[in-house]
């Protein structure tokens, strides 16, 4: 019984082992080689849409330029695990040292006697601009122009700058006045006839207009004429008389002043009439009738006077020359009827005040004569950037001194004070010389 037992046991073991050896043959002649193929299979089709992918996307980049500007956008990362330390070194070394080249900037030496006007100016002025980041290559504009804004397209006129030249030249009507000057009283006489088309200045579409006039310089003695009510063509017919010697007549204005009387409120500003030349508009020896248009007005112009100075740049020394001459006709600001006038000038840059210079008094005239020079040392390259600023004062014993009149010169400036600025610079070492009409503040 043992023995067959043993036996028993030894054929099952065999059989188990054929089983295993059976399974084994088929794992390894089937089942391994169907593996590795479905793999091959299932790599080469990722590579191929990999590959069609690639194609497509070069495809794509050729057509609208995109390769250059993935080139031109490649950043080196100190943490790229795909550029060895050694290259990253080497290509940042050779950035920093094209933009140390870039860099590099030189400033002509100045003199000495520039080192204080140098030291007022603004910090941007005398500070190259420096670069403090490494940018990208800038991209090349593409060829093509489809998408892209045109802005020619789409320009408008400016309709503000015309429309203020169009006010600044507006007419609000006629004046019809005469003129007759009495050599043997050396008097002036106008005759304000009428006025035509004015404006409507009240609700009911009418006006109440009246007319004041002065003789200028001198705004103290002034006369107006009556008020016509509700009419925009009144007829004044009204003379006055301004005693005048026969010599000033050349430098005085006729000023016509059209106001809309108002009961209860401050009267209206029509418009006005400056005629400067009286000689040119008649000869004064027999009544001429004359016509002027009346020119859009909100406020009485002021005549403050002038004031005739010369400018003369040396470009070698740096040295800018200003020679006050002489003011005429300034505006009477003491009870005397005269002023005290000294001219002020300040040196300007952005705004700020570097310096200021001013002459001596003049006492007790509105015709002074100066012929004093005011220097400014200023180098030729801040030439564009600074500006004078020309102020005539009245000087008071007691209390503020006040400002009869400003006007500027530079490049910055407007009209006259621009064009002066320019001829002084085209024409080095030459003294120029012009009348310029004051402002106010």
């Amino acid at each position: 019984e043992l023995s067959v037992s043993l036996l028993a046991v030894i054929v099952v073991v065999c059989g188990l082992a054929l089983v295993a050896v059976f399974l084994f043959l088929f794992w390894k002649l089937c089942w391994v080689p169907w593996r590795n193929k479905a793999i091959s299979s299932n790599l080469a089709i990722l590579q191929s849409e990999a590959g069609c992918n690639k194609e497509n996307m070069a495809d794509k980049l050729k057509e609208t330029g995109a390769i250059s500007f993935l080139e031109a956008a490649v950043k080196i990362s100190h943490t790229s695990p795909d550029i060895p330390a050694e290259v990253q070194m080497s290509m940042k070394d050779h950035i920093i040292r094209r933009t140390r080249i870039q860099r590099q900037t030189t400033e002509p030496a100045s003199s000495t006697r520039h080192i204080s006007f140098k030291r007022h100016l603004p910090r941007q002025m005398h500070v190259s601009s420096m670069d403090y980041g490494v940018d990208p290559p800038a991209v090349a504009e593409q060829p093509t122009s489809i998408g892209r804004i045109k802005p020619e397209l789409y320009k408008q006129k400016s309709v503000d700058s015309e429309d203020l030249k169009k006010e600044a030249a507006k007419t609000c009507g006629k004046i019809n006045f005469t003129l007759k000057y009495d050599y043997e009283n050396e008097t002036l006489t106008v005759r304000i006839l009428r006025a035509f088309d004015l404006p409507a200045k009240d609700f009911c579409g009418s006006s109440d207009p009246y007319v004041k006039i002065y003789l200028l310089p001198d705004r103290k003695r002034k006369f107006q004429t009556r008020v016509h009510r509700k009419t925009l063509n009144p007829t004044f017919d009204e003379s006055f008389h301004f005693p005048v010697p026969h010599e000033e007549l050349a430098s005085r204005k006729l000023h016509l002043s059209v106001f809309d009387f108002d009961r209860f409120s401050r009267h209206d500003m029509i418009g006005e009439v400056i005629l400067e030349n009286l000689f040119e508009a008649s000869d004064l020896s027999r009544e001429t009738s004359i016509w002027k248009d009346i020119q859009y007005a909100t406020t009485e112009s002021v005549d403050l006077g002038e004031i005739m100075f010369s400018l003369c740049y040396l470009p070698t020394a740096g040295r800018l020359t200003l020679t006050v001459i002489k003011c005429r006709n300034l505006k009477a600001m003491d009870i005397t009827g005269y002023s005290d006038p000294y001219v002020k000038v300040s040196l300007l840059c952005d705004g700020r005040r570097l310096k200021k210079k001013k002459t001596t008094i003049k006492k007790n005239t509105l015709n002074p004569t100066y012929n004093e020079a005011i220097i400014f040392d200023i180098p030729p390259e801040n030439m564009d950037q600074v500006s004078l600023l020309i102020s005539v004062m009245d000087y008071d014993r007691v209390g503020h001194n006040e400002i009869i009149g400003v006007c500027r010169v530079g490049v910055n400036a407007e009209g006259l004070g621009r064009d002066h600025w320019n001829e002084m610079l085209a024409y080095p070492r030459k003294p120029i010389a012009h009348w310029h009409p004051l402002v106010e503040v």
